[in-house]
């Protein structure tokens, strides 16, 4: 099939490439224009554009996409017979929708109607979920709400965190898309989704960072893991704030003064009593400084039992 992709972040990379490798041709792909990124501001094109460049393949980098007639007679021209949607990050005009004799299909990082929205992965850690997976639909005008293709699944572990939970979606999702775009062209019909079951994953705030030590430790541990990338889950310690950027459950049931450090292991870290159970905490990054081990924190800053964090 001739397609058009639409995608911006890493996790549409997968499903490009995998396009790419098939006997599909992607005739062009539209991302979001590049933007400054790091301490420097440097420009920087997404990294969907990047793999497109590499392999020759047209990009298109609208600043927006509503009203555009001069993309979507660019559209037109190329003429594709479906349209494929990956963390795209903005929503298509039913025009641009429909445009494709397939329409236009999406990869969602949740088991849909489950996390419709922004940050499904996220939410799906941060809510103790203990499975989720990809699905490919139909987009609709109504945000993530279209029929359904095909759906698959992975276990979250408690050895997973946001970084492997992504990378196991985005290959998942790429391999899910393939096998879906054969079964379209045997003429696959989606599924309505169960509308009255849908739940939605709001995106990240920097706020939802703070640790509440009077919550448990496994609600503060699936916190730390989801938000390890951005915005890191953060505390109050000696005044100053910390970022706990690696932790593990050690105990569930215990209760004591939340927040305070109860054991110091000089070759693993420190432990904290939360609202019910303990936690540890392995690795942390102090103010104006590089991530460090935990246990390397015990000894450069001397942590010591009794102290709390808040």
């Amino acid at each position: 099939m001739r397609v058009v992709f639409w995608g911006t972040p890493d996790f549409a990379v997968e499903s490009l490439k995998a396009l790419i490798n098939s006997r599909h041709e992607v005739v062009a792909v539209v991302t979001q224009p590049d933007k400054p990124k790091g301490r420097g501001k440097k420009i920087q094109p997404p990294p969907v554009k990047e793999i497109a460049q590499k392999y020759g393949i047209p990009v298109l980098q609208p600043e927006k996409v509503k009203n555009n007639r001069e993309l979507i007679e660019r559209l037109k021209e190329l003429n594709p017979d479906i349209s494929i949607v990956v963390a795209y990050g903005k929503i298509l005009p039913e025009e641009i929708l429909e445009l494709p004799k397939y329409g236009t299909i999406n990869v969602h990082a949740s088991l849909l109607p489950e996390y419709r929205g922004a940050a499904p992965i996220h939410r799906a850690i941060m809510e103790g979920k203990e499975k989720t997976g990809v699905s490919i639909m139909k987009l609709v005008k109504e945000l993530d709400a279209g029929p359904v293709y095909s759906q698959a699944e992975i276990k979250i572990t408690d050895k997973d965190d946001i970084v492997t939970v992504h990378d196991k979606l985005a290959k998942l999702g790429a391999e899910l898309l393939l096998e879906t775009l054969d079964e379209i062209e045997r003429g696959l019909k989606p599924i309505e989704q169960e509308h009255e079951k849908a739940t939605y994953a709001k995106p990240i705030e920097k706020s939802e960072g703070r640790i509440d030590w009077n919550r448990s430790a496994r609600e503060i541990f699936n916190q730390i893991r989801a938000l390890k990338v951005w915005p890191k889950a953060f505390s109050k310690f000696r005044d100053r704030e910390i970022k706990i950027l690696d932790a593990e459950v050690v105990d569930e049931e215990s209760r004591g003064n939340s927040g305070e450090i109860v054991e110091v292991m000089k070759d693993r870290g420190f432990v904290v009593q939360t609202g019910r159970g303990k936690i540890l905490i392995k690795k942390v990054q102090f103010p104006n400084s590089k991530p460090i081990s935990a246990s390397d924190a015990v000894k450069g800053y001397h942590i010591k039992v009794g102290e709390k964090l808040q």
